[in-house]
């Protein structure tokens, strides 16, 4: 089964932010993780809040298109092979339903080769 890539339009960062407010969460893809530690934030560029903590700009995202089955096995694992494979970093977060992965503006590109090499429909 070849799973379908879905380029997400614009440019994103990822941050480490002191709060949350409602403007970053309006986003269509605002992603939120917390922990004991840490509260961090990935968002377009344009909706960073300003009581971020740090900030890492140029990144670019693609999700598998549709929903994941929780039974499934090695859906990140085999892209991030493809990635590391190419010489790609990643950044990936997920949903209840799939998986979103972030590199670096620059890398997109060869990301999407590598990926559409090993199998991987990209839209």
């Amino acid at each position: 089964m070849a799973l379908e890539i879905r380029v997400i339009p614009g440019e994103f960062s990822v941050c480490q932010v002191e709060e949350l407010g409602r403007d970053a969460l309006a986003e269509p893809f605002c992603f939120v993780g917390k922990t004991d530690e840490e509260l961090s934030l990935v968002c377009p560029i344009d909706a960073v809040p300003e009581w971020t903590l740090s900030r890492d700009d140029g990144w670019r995202m693609f999700g598998i298109v549709g929903t994941l089955d929780f039974s499934l096995i090695g859906v990140l694992a085999n892209i991030s092979r493809a990635l590391a494979d190419a010489g790609v970093g990643l950044f990936a977060v997920s949903t209840y339903n799939t998986d979103y992965i972030l590199v670096k503006k620059e890398n997109l590109l060869r990301a999407l080769e590598a990926l559409r090499a090993a199998g991987y429909e990209i839209s």
